[in-house]
Order: structure tokens, then C-alpha cells, then sequence
């Protein structure tokens, strides 16, 4: 004792104080067990805030940011619990143990428990309408540069189709069908919580999840503008404690997965002496593979640095990334540069603030496809430019077709500069407020700025046309501005068994467009390259439109014993492009659900998990007709001449319809949703009627009107289909892993009403119209003449008239159904596999049924003009006797042999492996010693297969891209490419 106190006295109070503590703490301590551990995730990354605790007690801890955790007292015979919201929780038996490492698997059923709809959230089990649904797990190991491509394949009823492979090119997204003939049927994007119609500027990297509204009982409360389904996008936010540091970054390359055979210079020259175009060949000797010049090794290089996570009551997502796309077809590119922000800030228990702001610079160089030779077209220029020539003239311009005045394809990738750049800004700021225990108030300001420069020059020397027009100039700028102002009053309440939910809100929007448009010829020099250095005006316009809506929205969620569901929407929108005696739309909705597996003689079983059966109805709208359809406007133009001097006139353009009215779409849907062992294996089925009315056709009205036709609510459709969706998980055991997806669709189209029209569409150049929609016919009807074969003694193509007989010279009346762009279905299927470290995703998507007019073989098999042409034509007609399906050449340059017909008919059905991505997380005992939290290495195949019998270069594609009307059209098109990618994520 006596050694103790000397050495007390010699210590400061301070250090004598802290020694005593500690002494103390020991003496305590030493009477309880300390048990230790650490939580962490399947990447090997640490979680915080993880729930650890003993079975049975209150006694437990709650992982710090380390994801450490700690236990006083406890027995060997004691259980550990360990949680954590989205993760299977787990339980552990202590027994001998005194330091524990746990790893928490994601639960899927968990994470989709609560789901975004309009206006708010739901839990997945209370959803009572159809919704489909696409998570960042869903993106994970694809990367890819458009929303679209998140969503194809994954979510039943979506059908999304790419006019072209291009970079620039995006998607169009049809949910259950086509709505409309004149107006969109592009589904309504809303990025947390604003409108857009833009999605390919939104970086995928910032995904959190996608919502797809499918039925009107779902997507009601959108009204005027849900007509065509709802696709709600949710950003990432932070969850957890700390701030998480993420790197992602991949490269890559890629072509184009197929190539034309084409005649080579012998065979060239020997078609062209047999359409007695005799020439000096010997200066014509080259062998040129067009194909080889135009199709190029693509590169693709993308950034993306991310900081998310929670400290104290502010939850932030800040992200930055760069994108660079050079395509696979020569002179395509795009870049985008992003910046995005998400803060949330609780102030106290009743108030929280927060923002959403997307930034976004993008620029894309597009080139000219979907076209023939003669106007610039560069595929079907690869295919019909004469292989006997080169590329450049001696004295540096481009080449021709010796016997046309077109050019080589690479005069339209390379002999006109142009860009196109656009800066957008999108985001909001809201405030909730809690109040009265059972209410809340959010209100929610939001808004879109755009601004789109689109700069071409055509220099006065390189090309003949740029020779021809002495240089031209072009600058487009178009200016667009969105606002959204929304309130939202919210009351929940749960009362013994009832839990009821009440919305009702008010919404204003308003939208302004500005486009100012310069053409400018006749420069002395390519010195300088802006409209102002031309000295011949052609072409000088601005205009500006406007719109502005006005909404009131209600919503009653009720369930009763967790058993019965009910949800009823009702919104009424107002619109000032309608006239005053229809401007206001009224878009009620309801739907309920039936919870079986919740009833008393099901809820023990082992079987089902879970049970539901839904049903809804409900009418939805659309308002995408332009801004002043219903006014009688003027047209710039009729200029007449009074004392010798021309004045300006105008004169009267459309007539005035005070009753031109919303578009709408009646729904019908029932569905059921049925969980099995446990929740491993979910089937859910859905089958719907859609029909739409009061749709806008352009039909004949009295000429006393002055006007022979005019935009009124005539037409209808009708779709019909069957959606089934399986999640499986078919193995889970010790560290393997394997899930599966497969989902297929069927949709029916039909026009119901026309009033007795008949429209035509897809028009093939100097050829006919080869879509049209007619009464009873589904939209995407494929229309022309019914080939027979080809006349042995003429080589004339022989037609099929109306009345059966055989001839070569068909009239227009002849003319008929010969095709369906429109699938039988759809369908995709998603296997992964994950085993320790390892995953493996095999993504496969097709479509069945659908047919296809190869237009490009059209141009490539005509043999009408002096361009080259398919090997196919090999096998052509030459003599009396000669049994083909090839006709003669025309050599008079008419196109009897390549009419519109059934001769282009192609049965386009595809089966194409989307993405095959094997990924590795490296041990995380390893990074520990860099420093890293996680790091994952990828390599990834974008659509590396495809099985079809489609002859042309791609059975993905659509020339008129979104048109309701044309579809199953290639001409030209840009085909999907073949990618390789090879990434990196990095976690601090």
C-alpha cells in the first residue's frame, strides 16, 4: 500500500483521476464476458447501425460506423440476433465463441417492400394496382448509357424499341401497347418528382429505382398525362451513417454484329454491261468494301464518382460522372457530363427540407441514316456505292457514282461538320411538415431549363453538294422551360384493424418552347463557319408556344386487417390546349386486392407465403397534341404584290374546334400475385383491356367550311393482353447462389374507329406508303402488293391483283394487308449466379412474331439504277427459261421489280443474349491493407448473340423510330452493336 500511495503522489490529479477510472472499469468489467464482432455485406464493406442483440433479451448494441459491434455479459447457450433494414436477418449461437464476423446477405422481398407511386410510397404487399419495378440490383454489373436499356427485358408489358444503334439515339417505350395516331404515346418520366419528356441526359449511374405504372388504377393520379403509363424514377440517397465514397469507372469496344455480302468490282462491272452501262472500266478498277470504310472499332469510356451517406439528420447523394461514346459507324459520338446532388435535412421532428439537382452537359454528333444512297444515307450508301471506285478524287473531294450524281457514304460522315449540344438542368426543393400527430403537408417546387444548339457546315469545296450550294451553314438553337408547383396535404391513421391513408393535393405546370432557325449559302471560304459568313439567306424563322396545366388530386389508400385493400384516385386537370367548352378532363381510378394467404385457412401453410388477388379500373388521358391545336390559325406565306411591290400575307391554316378535347384510355385489370416456399419462387400474372378514345384524326369536313379536313376526336383502339412475370430462387445454399427472372408479354392491338378513314404512313422513296391504319387492323399493319414470282420468259416480277390473277402490272387498288410489325410476344430472362466472390448475369431478351419490311433490301436487290447491289442478285433472272425469285434488272429505271411487297416481308423474331457480365469481389482481408472498403472487377458482353432469320444488319431497329403508325420498317438503320466492357468499382 505504502509503494501505491508514493506513487499517487508523484502522478498530476488528472492522470491520477483517469487511472483510477480505468482501475475501477477493470475490476467491473472483469465480472462480465465481453463478446466482439464486426457486420458486414456480402462486398465486404461494413455496416453501420446494424441491430445485434441477445434472443430473448433487451441486452444488445448497435454497430458504429465501423461496423463494429460489442456485447457485455451473456452465456454460451445464448443467441445472437443480427438485423438490418433490406438484409436477411440472421441468428448465431454463441457458444464458445468471444469474437464474432457476421455477413448479411440482401433480401430482396425486403428492399421491394416499399415502392414508389404517384405521389408518395406503398408497401409492396398493399399494392393493389399493376406496377412494375426495376432496382439498382437489376443494374448492377450492366452498365449502360440510357435509362431504356434498365428496362428492357425486366418488367413485363414494356416494350422498348431503338429506331437505331446510334449513341444519340433514344429509346421509345411503349407500356401495353400504342395509345394515340397523331398524339404521343411516349409514357409520362418523372425524375424524383418532376416531369420530363428527356431521359437520355439522366445519368443511369444515379439510379436508385424505376417504377413502372401500367394500369390507369395505377397511373390515375397523373391524369391528362398518364395516358400512356408512368415511369417514376427514384435517385440515390444516403442511408447510412459515415460518408461512402464510390468509384466506377469502365472501357470498352464495339461493332457492329453483321455485315452485308455486296458485289465486289467484277461482279459490279458485269451487272452494270448487262444494264448496258458501257464505260471506259480501266479507270474505274478499285475494289472498295464501303462496309469496311463506314463500320468501325467503337470506343466506349465512362467516369463516375459518388459520395453518399447520413450525419446526424442529413442524408446526401453527390455525384459526379463523364461519359464518351465514339460509335461503331464512322463520325458517331456522343459525351455527357453529369452532376447531381440529393439532400435531405430533418431540422426536428417535424420539419424536413430537401433538394433533388441534376446538371447535365451533353453533345452528340448523329449521322444520317434511315435513308437511301441518293439523299446521304450512309448504310444503305455502304451497300449501294459502287465497290470500283475510291474514296477521295486526286484533287482531295469525295468521289461519286460514276453514272450519279451521289457520292461515296463518307462524304455524309465526314464532309459536314455538326454538333449537337445541349445543357440541362433539372431539379426541385420541397418542404414536409408533420403536424397533428396524423398529418403532414409537403410542398414541392421543381423545375427544367434546357438549351439545344444544333451547328452544321457544309464547306464549299469537299463535297458536291457543298460545290453545287457554295457552302451552308445552319444554326438551330431551341430554348425549353418547365415549372411544377405542387401541395400535398396527407392524413394517416390506423385504428385497431383499419389503416387508412388520404391524400389530396393541388398541382400547376407550365411550359415554354423557343426555337430560333438560320440557313445561310454562298460562303467565299471555309475560313469561317457561322451563318453570318454566308452572304445568301435562305432560310430565317423563331417561334415560341407555351402551356400551362392546373391539377387537383385526391387519393383514399385503405386496408382492413392487412387483408383488404382498397385505393381510389380521382384528378381533374385542366389544360390550356383544349378550348373553353372542353379544357377541363376528369381521371377517376380505383382498384382493390384480396390478401387470400392472410385468411385464417391459409396463413399456416407451408406452401403459400402469399396470396393476392387485385382488380382495377380506371381512365387516364392525354394532352400531347401541341399547344394551340384547337385555335383556327394562320400561316406565314401567301405574300401578294400591290404597286409592284411584294408585301407579306398570311392565310388561314386550320380551322378552330372549341371542342377538341383530351385523348383518353379506359382500363381494365385484374392480376394475381402468388408467393411459394418461403417467398422463394413469386408469380405474378396480370391481364388487361385498354381502350382508347376521343383520339385526334385528321378526317374530311364540309368545304363550305373553306377546309377539306380538320383535327377532331374521331378514332379509337383497342389493347388487349397477358402479362406473367417468375422471380425464382432456385439454389441458396452454403455460399452459392443462384436466382432467376423470366417475364413475357402479349399485347393485341386493334383500331376500333377511324370513321371510316384510312391513313397511310412509312413511306419508301419513290415507292409507296408501306404502313396503314385502317378499322379493324392493329396499328403497325404493314401494307403493298402480294408478290407471286417471277415470269420465266419476261424476268418481269408478277404481282397478285385483287382478284387472284397474276400480272406485272399491279394498279394501286391491288394493293394489301402483307405484314404485322406487332409481335406475338415479348419476353426476357435474367439468371444470376453468385458464388463467394464471383457473380455471373446472363440477361436474355427477345421478341416473337413479328415481321419486318427490309426496305434496305429493297434498295439493295432493285437493280433499277447504276448502284451496286446484294449478292443476293447473283441469282438473278438473265435469259428465257431461267427459274428465279430475283427479277431482271430494270435497266429503264422503274420499279415494277422492287414494289412494296411480300417479297420484303421478313419474319424479324429475335433471341439475343442482352448481357453476360461475370464479376469478382476481391477479399476483403486484402483491402484491408490498402485501405479499400470494397472493390469489384467486371467484364461485361452487351448483346454478344443473337438468333433470328432476319437477313438485314439488325432485327432491333425502326426506321420512323416512335411514329404510331409506321413501325416494322428498316431502311438503312443503324444496327445494335456487339460491346466489351471492362470495369472497376472502388469503395472508400
Amino acid at each position: 500500500m505504502e509503494n501505491l500511495y508514493y506513487s499517487l503522489k508523484v502522478v498530476n490529479k488528472r492522470t491520477m483521476a483517469i487511472g483510477i477510472l480505468f482501475f475501477l472499469s477493470q475490476i467491473l468489467f472483469a465480472q462480465e464476458k465481453s463478446l466482439t464482432g464486426v457486420v458486414k455485406d456480402d462486398s465486404g464493406m461494413e455496416i453501420p447501425g446494424v441491430n445485434v442483440f441477445i434472443k430473448g433479451t433487451k441486452k444488445g448494441s448497435i454497430t458504429g460506423f465501423d461496423g463494429k459491434f460489442k456485447i457485455l455479459g451473456y452465456e454460451k447457450t445464448d443467441v445472437l440476433i443480427v438485423s438490418y433494414v433490406g438484409m436477411k436477418t440472421k441468428e448465431i449461437l454463441i457458444g464458445e465463441q468471444t469474437h464474432i464476423d457476421v455477413v448479411l446477405q440482401e433480401d430482396a422481398q425486403q428492399l421491394d417492400e416499399l415502392i414508389i407511386v404517384g405521389y408518395g410510397t406503398q408497401d409492396k404487399k398493399d399494392i393493389t394496382g399493376a406496377v412494375g419495378l426495376a432496382t439498382s440490383e437489376d443494374f448492377e454489373d450492366r452498365p449502360n448509357q440510357q435509362i431504356g436499356n434498365l428496362i428492357q427485358g425486366k418488367v413485363a408489358g414494356v416494350e422498348i424499341a431503338s429506331s437505331s444503334g446510334s449513341p444519340s439515339q433514344g429509346l421509345s417505350l411503349r407500356i401495353r401497347g400504342t395509345n394515340s395516331f397523331k398524339g404521343s404515346s411516349e409514357p409520362l418520366y418523372v425524375i424524383d418528382g418532376v416531369p420530363t419528356t428527356d431521359t437520355r441526359s439522366l445519368n443511369p449511374a444515379d439510379v436508385e429505382s424505376i417504377s413502372i405504372l401500367k394500369d390507369a388504377a395505377s397511373a390515375a393520379i397523373y391524369g391528362a398525362q398518364g395516358g400512356n403509363g408512368v415511369v417514376l424514377i427514384t435517385t440515390k440517397q444516403g442511408k447510412v451513417d459515415g460518408m461512402h465514397v464510390s468509384l466506377d469507372a469502365y472501357g470498352g469496344v464495339s461493332q457492329v454484329w453483321k455485315k452485308m455480302d455486296v458485289l465486289n468490282g467484277d461482279q459490279y462491272r458485269e451487272l452494270m454491261t448487262e444494264m448496258g452501262r458501257n464505260t471506259d472500266w480501266d479507270q474505274y478498277n478499285a475494289n472498295t468494301n464501303w462496309q469496311d470504310k463506314v463500320f468501325q472499332d467503337g470506343t466506349t469510356q465512362n467516369y463516375q464518382l459518388s459520395l453518399l451517406g447520413k450525419s446526424n439528420k442529413t442524408k446526401y447523394y453527390v455525384s459526379g460522372g463523364w461519359i464518351d461514346v465514339v460509335g461503331a459507324v464512322r463520325s458517331s459520338e456522343m459525351t455527357r457530363s453529369n452532376f447531381k446532388m440529393n439532400l435531405d435535412q430533418e431540422v426536428n421532428d417535424w420539419l424536413t427540407l430537401g433538394t433533388r439537382i441534376t446538371y447535365s452537359d451533353y453533345s452528340d454528333i448523329s449521322v444520317n441514316d434511315n435513308s437511301p444512297a441518293s439523299n446521304g444515307g450512309v448504310l444503305i450508301g455502304a451497300i449501294n456505292t459502287p465497290p470500283v471506285i475510291g474514296v477521295y478524287n486526286e484533287d482531295g473531294t469525295f468521289t461519286s457514282n460514276p453514272f450519279q450524281n451521289w457520292e461515296n457514304p463518307l462524304a455524309s460522315t465526314d464532309g459536314l461538320d455538326r454538333n449537337f449540344n445541349s445543357n440541362r438542368m433539372l431539379g426541385n426543393a420541397f418542404v414536409e411538415i408533420k403536424f397533428l400527430k396524423d398529418f403532414s403537408f409537403k410542398t414541392n417546387l421543381g423545375i427544367e431549363q434546357s438549351t439545344g444548339i444544333y451547328e452544321s457546315f457544309l464547306d464549299p469545296y469537299r463535297t458536291s453538294y457543298g460545290r453545287a450550294l457554295n457552302g451552308e451553314s445552319i444554326s438551330n438553337v431551341g430554348r425549353y422551360s418547365y415549372q411544377i408547383f405542387d401541395n400535398i396535404l396527407r392524413y394517416n391513421k390506423v385504428v385497431n384493424n383499419h389503416n387508412i391513408e388520404v391524400m389530396a393535393g393541388h398541382v400547376y405546370q407550365k411550359y415554354y418552347w423557343q426555337d430560333n432557325y438560320v440557313t445561310t449559302r454562298n460562303f467565299a471560304s471555309d475560313g469561317i463557319t457561322t451563318p453570318n459568313a454566308g452572304s445568301e439567306l435562305i432560310t430565317a424563322s423563331a417561334s415560341a408556344s407555351e402551356k400551362a396545366n392546373l391539377s387537383y388530386i385526391s387519393r383514399l389508400n385503405y386496408a382492413y386487417n392487412d387483408k383488404y385493400l382498397l385505393t381510389a384516385n380521382f384528378r381533374a386537370d385542366g389544360s390550356s390546349v383544349f378550348g373553353p367548352n372542353k379544357r377541363w378532363g376528369y381521371f377517376p381510378s380505383v382498384s382493390v386486392g384480396w390478401r387470400l394467404s392472410e385468411e385464417g385457412f391459409l396463413r399456416d401453410s407451408d406452401l403459400i407465403s402469399n396470396l393476392k388477388l387485385r382488380a382495377g379500373w380506371g381512365i387516364v388521358g392525354n394532352d400531347n397534341i401541341g399547344s394551340y391545336a384547337y385555335l383556327g390559325r394562320v400561316g406565314s406565306g401567301a405574300n401578294y404584290v400591290i404597286g409592284g411591290q411584294v408585301l407579306p400575307g398570311i392565310y388561314p391554316s386550320t380551322v378552330e374546334n372549341q371542342d377538341l378535347q383530351w385523348e383518353q384510355s379506359e382500363q381494365q385489370n385484374i392480376g394475381i400475385d402468388l408467393g411459394l416456399f418461403d417467398g422463394r419462387l413469386e408469380f405474378n400474372v396480370d391481364a388487361y383491356i385498354k381502350r382508347a378514345s376521343h383520339l385526334l384524326v385528321d378526317a374530311p369536313i364540309p368545304t363550305t367550311s373553306g377546309f377539306d379536313r380538320a383535327v377532331q376526336n374521331l378514332g379509337a383502339l383497342e389493347n388487349r393482353g397477358m402479362e406473367f412475370n417468375i422471380n425464382s430462387t432456385n439454389i441458396d445454399k452454403n455460399d452459392l447462389k443462384w436466382t432467376t427472372n423470366f417475364n413475357i408479354s402479349f399485347n393485341r392491338n386493334k383500331v376500333i374507329s377511324l370513321q371510316g378513314e384510312e391513313v397511310f404512313g412509312g413511306y419508301i422513296n419513290d415507292r409507296d406508303n408501306a404502313s396503314i391504319a385502317r378499322e379493324g387492323l392493329p396499328l403497325g399493319t404493314l401494307y403493298g402488293y402480294v408478290f407471286d414470282k417471277v415470269d420465266p420468259v419476261t424476268g418481269r416480277a408478277l404481282y397478285l391483283t385483287k382478284d387472284g390473277e397474276s400480272t406485272d402490272n399491279p394498279s394501286a387498288d391491288d394493293r394489301t394487308i402483307i405484314g404485322d410489325a406487332n409481335p406475338d410476344f415479348i419476353y426476357g430472362m435474367t439468371n444470376t449466379l453468385t458464388y463467394k466472390g464471383f457473380s455471373l448475369t446472363i440477361f436474355l431478351q427477345g421478341s416473337q412474331g413479328n415481321q419486318m419490311l427490309n426496305a434496305t433490301r429493297i434498295e439493295g436487290e432493285s437493280m433499277n439504277t447504276p448502284s451496286n447491289q446484294l449478292t443476293t442478285v447473283l441469282n438473278r433472272w438473265q435469259k428465257p427459261g431461267d427459274f428465279t425469285d430475283i427479277p431482271a434488272v430494270e435497266a429503264s429505271g422503274g420499279v415494277n421489280n422492287s414494289r412494296v411487297s411480300t417479297r420484303f416481308i421478313e419474319d424479324a423474331s429475335y433471341l439475343r443474349l442482352k448481357t453476360l457480365s461475370l464479376a469478382y469481389t476481391l477479399p476483403q482481408d486484402l483491402l484491408d491493407k490498402v485501405h479499400v472498403k470494397g472493390a469489384k472487377v467486371y467484364v461485361t458482353g452487351e448483346n454478344l448473340f443473337t438468333i433470328t432469320n432476319y437477313s438485314g444488319f439488325d432485327p432491333e431497329v425502326n426506321t420512323f423510330g416512335g411514329d404510331n403508325l409506321a413501325k416494322g420498317i428498316d431502311y438503312g438503320t443503324y444496327p445494335q452493336t456487339r460491346t466489351l466492357l471492362l470495369g472497376v468499382n472502388l469503395k472508400f
